[in-house]
């Protein structure tokens, strides 16, 4: 079997798709994570401000020259007018920059860090392997509670926003249930995936 070359990594908020990542990077990959991305993008001087501020107008950037995160979040979940016009500012800029940073990692392994991939035929043609990272939809609440402060209401509102579980998981090559596992059990597993898939030992 030929070494994977590109891997699509996917999980809802809270799944623990970002420790995944980070392990993948200590195995050798390089990491286009479009999370990362989208934030750059909307920090003070980012490249999506003057078009963000054209469709919503100036009080969407904040005090301190960043796009207002949260408001722009109550906007786009109030209405879904409002989230296709965030997307159309945001995806060709991401999908340019993720573009930009592939290219550049050369000839090593890359793993596309893409939380709506599952939603995006275009991300899924652009990788081999797609590996979604699993846990129950209480798991998610709590970590996202422990880590971000958030109420228990606005993670679920997320979480009602992104694609389904069993959605996610029909489009996989791999699944890494992420529940009730210690940090080196998740780290085995997905050092075991990288060796499957580009022909080493584990």
């Amino acid at each position: 079997m030929q070494a994977v070359r590109r891997i699509g990594l996917t999980g809802g908020i809270g799944s623990g798709k970002s420790t995944v990542a980070r392990t993948f990077v200590d195995c050798g990959a390089a990491l286009v994570d479009t999370d990362a991305i989208a934030r750059a993008l909307t920090l003070p001087g980012g490249a999506a401000l003057p078009a963000l501020a054209a469709a919503f107008g100036a009080d969407i950037i904040g005090s301190d020259g960043a796009m207002d995160r949260d408001r722009m979040r109550a906007l786009a979940f109030a209405d879904p007018d409002a989230k296709r016009r965030l997307e159309a500012v945001l995806h060709p800029m991401i999908g340019a920059e993720a573009q930009r940073q592939a290219t550049a990692a050369g000839e090593r392994c890359i793993v596309f860090d893409v939380p709506l991939l599952t939603e995006s035929s275009h991300w899924r043609d652009r990788v081999e392997r797609v590996l979604v990272v699993d846990c129950r939809e209480d798991t998610q609440v709590q970590r996202v509670m422990q880590r971000s402060g958030w109420a228990e209401d606005a993670v679920r509102r997320v979480i009602a926003q992104q694609a389904p579980r069993a959605r996610r998981r029909a489009i996989a090559d791999a699944v890494i249930h992420n529940d009730g596992i210690g940090a080196e059990a998740l780290a085995a597993e997905v050092r075991a995936l990288w060796a499957l898939w580009n022909n080493r030992r584990p």
